[in-house]
């Protein structure tokens, strides 16, 4: 589809005309179906565009105010929200989950600290065999098979993707300490304050998600094919086949089912990076916005089966640019599959959102997001 059928809506500081061009150009060559990106500088949103379709068939018009699941740029979210626990006290990274979750030290997990959780280093990267659907919506029976799940490795001695179970072993913590749900958190801890659109946990008739063009891999080419069971990859791609059904909405699914666009995910993370603050209101505590670019493991992910560096709950920049973060090395954010994106870059004081609905499958950098964060940095 040309650029010139594209409406493409919103504001773009002059100076930043650039990243207007390149998300133009998305639709007219990347086939882009609908999109928003967003940029925050210094706590001021320098870029907030949308176009495109809010669905499939190309219908519906993307609007300011269409929402998208955003896969595993969730994890974000609920870094942020463990975060914010931790700048009050609540939440210690470095401390062993037994004492906020009593039930889950058994079965080899009894010396586990919170930050294995948040860095992919438990060992627990899927549910144990006969888990379903039903049991993934289902939080009190996915947090029972957790307890009783035996790690694939010494936890702490490698690193490997917790695709969906990083929700429920993060958000089990965070439920423990705080005896509410994460979407509540967000919802009261980041939607609110902040005046943004994220929910995890999203009424499935709301009319402002827009439908999931969604990819899958062969079953040869999914990550972890090599190291995970036939059944936790089955059971990870029937989960994003179902992105577009109420049930999946409607779950709270902490590492893969939020709900946002581009401007929420970009003031998130422009609070991040102006050290927790917003509007002259302190979010998240300083110091805890500074644990957030400190790398906590580094090295092979056995399940992505890359290099990786990682925070509390954040990937971090790589020497290599793959993350696509830009140049600075104290940046840090998380994306999702098939192309959404966050990030905060403290130096630039740059908050970064891209949300989409047509999903891509590129190992290497979603083309679309890299064209747009070159752009970005281009202009500054």
């Amino acid at each position: 589809m040309a650029s010139s059928t594209i409406d493409i809506q919103g504001i773009c500081d002059p100076q930043f005309a650039n990243v207007h061009d390149a998300f133009a150009s998305n639709f007219a060559d990347l086939g882009e179906v609908g999109a928003g990106v967003a940029v925050a500088v210094d706590g001021r949103l320098v870029v907030d565009l949308w176009g495109g379709h809010a669905d499939a068939a190309r219908v519906r018009p993307w609007q300011r105010h269409t929402i998208v699941n955003v896969y595993s740029s969730t994890k974000g979210v609920t870094a942020t929200v463990a975060a914010l626990l931790a700048g009050r006290g609540q939440l210690d990274y470095d401390t062993p989950v037994r004492r906020y979750w009593p039930e889950f030290a058994q079965a080899g997990k009894e010396d586990v600290l919170v930050h294995h959780l948040l860095d992919h280093r438990v060992g627990l990267p899927y549910l144990a065999e006969g888990a379903t659907l039903d049991v993934m919506y289902d939080w009190p029976a996915a947090v029972r098979t957790l307890e009783a799940q035996s790690p694939v490795w010494t936890p702490g001695e490698r690193a490997g993707y917790h695709a969906f179970t990083f929700g429920w072993l993060v958000g089990e913590v965070l439920r423990r300490i705080t005896g509410v749900s994460v979407g509540t958190l967000v919802r009261d801890e980041l939607a609110g304050p902040l005046s943004v659109d994220v929910s995890i946990g999203t009424p499935g008739d709301d009319p402002h998600i827009a439908e999931m063009v969604v990819a899958t891999r062969s079953p040869d080419d999914r990550p972890g094919a090599g190291v995970l069971p036939w059944y936790a990859t089955e059971l990870h791609e029937r989960a994003i086949g179902s992105v577009n059904t109420p049930q999946f909405r409607q779950a709270e699914l902490p590492a893969a089912n939020g709900h946002s666009n581009a401007r929420s995910l970009a003031r998130i993370y422009g609070m991040l990076a102006c050290d927790g603050r917003d509007a002259g209101r302190q979010i998240v505590d300083t110091a805890a916005v500074a644990r957030l670019p400190v790398e906590s493991s580094s090295g092979y992910d056995v399940v992505l089966e890359r290099d990786l560096r990682r925070s509390v709950g954040f990937n971090l920049a790589m020497p290599d640019g793959l993350t696509g973060y830009g140049p600075n090395p104290r940046t840090f954010g998380h994306g999702g599959a098939g192309g959404s994106l966050g990030f905060a870059d403290p130096d630039a004081r740059i908050g970064f959102g891209y949300a989409m609905n047509r999903m891509r499958l590129d190992r290497d950098g979603d083309p679309r997001w890299l064209r747009l964060i070159d752009a970005v940095y281009a202009a500054i």
